[in-house]
């Protein structure tokens, strides 16, 4: 079974984002949990989709590194922009990428309300705020923890988690609650909401 057809139940229209952008995302995620930076983990969180509501929500840590460049130069299959979001991980905030693929923002503060938000315990204020712009806008957000683990947040809920093979470990408890479904590539698996 192919990456593609591993990602495709996750990724599909029901998410009300782009389909192919959000495997696009996914895709980097998992790079970015496997291979890490300078030899050491990192987090981050990607939002994808409802960008002008996103960007609303949201404000810039720092000064925008993406700010001024054009969305040609930006979209999130270009192999320059992905090794460029490598880079730019190692910093604090979120990406918003839009629905067209381009990542709009980077290093952006989510501001995130947890009031409604029923999460498993243990994740962390990046897992919180993907939680709660996911619920607050049309957005999916995707989330790499520092442990390796790519999270998939869509209405507030965890939908799927996604394990690089390398880092599986037998016994590993899902933390995605109802009917769930397992798919295994040779380096990866994805386990997420059956809906």
């Amino acid at each position: 079974m192919g990456k593609s057809h591993v990602f495709e139940e996750i990724c599909s229209a029901k998410r009300r984002v782009n389909a192919e952008v959000l495997k696009q995302t996914v895709s980097l995620a998992v790079e970015i949990a496997r291979e890490g930076r300078e030899g050491r983990k990192i987090g981050t969180l990607f939002v994808v989709g409802d960008s002008g509501e996103v960007i609303k929500r949201s404000k810039p840590l720092i000064l925008d590194p993406l700010q001024g460049h054009p969305n040609e130069s930006k979209q999130i299959e270009n192999p320059d922009m992905r090794e460029t979001i490598k880079e730019l991980a190692q910093l604090d905030g979120a990406f918003i990428v839009s629905n067209s693929g381009v990542v709009l923002s980077a290093a952006r503060y989510i501001d995130a309300a947890s009031d409604s938000l029923d999460l498993p315990l243990g994740l962390g204020s990046r897992h919180m705020a993907g939680a709660s712009i996911s619920q607050r806008t049309n957005a999916v957000a995707v989330v790499v923890s520092e442990s390796s683990m790519v999270r998939m947040f869509d209405d507030g809920e965890l939908v799927s988690e996604i394990v690089p093979e390398l880092w599986m470990i037998d016994g590993y408890r899902s933390r995605v609650e109802g009917r769930i479904f397992t798919r295994r590539d040779e380096d990866i698996t994805v386990i997420g909401r059956a809906e």
